[in-house]
């Protein structure tokens, strides 16, 4: 079987989800720092693998894979059949739509919110926006929220890449000194089932930074 290694921080999000799905396949792997105050994504064997210059990237012998929801495709279709990707095909679009969501809509209103709340000192912040994103974030959550109203996990019963995309941004969101708004008693029952589980706590629990 070709080694799997994984190019990219584990400060970053997006390469968290990829070590947590990783872990729990059992798969082995390797990282290696990149981005950040680590190696250059600028750096020309890094970007003859993406030439977006952005984490995560994964090598998988002479295959090489980016984007971080593509990856998690990817490894559950190399490593599969596995129950993080169902094959039947209603539940598997329960899956693919939130995970499309979060790249859509979620990731483009708490990648902002998150470098400025935890990456920009406070003085430098720019209130206006901050309050817009907010704004934003609180009805997305809201959304999940009502989402979790009537299942365990966001595709049903059991653990999907659904959740592994979504979680570690509903962990950012309940760690960053916020107003959240109105309560979300099914989002963070939802997040306490994930932080149930081993992997999860050993690469997205790690604290903001």
């Amino acid at each position: 079987m070709a080694t799997i290694r994984l190019l990219g921080r584990k400060t970053s999000g997006n390469v968290q989800k990829i070590l947590w799905m990783m872990s729990e396949m059992n798969l082995a792997f390797s990282r290696e720092d990149y981005g950040g105050p680590f190696a250059s994504l600028d750096a020309p064997a890094f970007v003859a693998l993406n030439s977006n210059r952005l984490v995560p990237v994964l090598v998988h012998g002479d295959e090489v894979v980016w984007e971080s929801n593509s990856i998690l495709r990817y490894l559950a279709n190399v490593h599969g059949p596995t129950p993080l990707y169902p094959e039947e095909p209603y539940i598997r679009s329960l899956c693919e739509r939130w995970m499309d969501w979060q790249l859509s809509s979620l990731n483009p209103c708490m990648s902002p919110l998150f470098i400025a709340m935890v990456r920009t000192a406070a003085a430098d912040r720019d209130p206006v926006m901050l309050e817009r994103l907010t704004a934003q974030a609180r009805d997305l959550f809201a959304r999940l929220d009502e989402a979790l109203a009537a299942t365990d996990y966001l595709a049903g019963s059991s653990l999907t890449l659904a959740d592994i995309s979504t979680g570690m941004f509903a962990y950012r969101w309940f760690e960053m000194a916020l107003d959240r708004g109105t309560p979300t008693p099914h989002l963070r029952r939802w997040l306490e089932l994930l932080k149930q589980r081993a992997a999860f706590r050993e690469y997205v629990m790690i604290g903001l930074s």
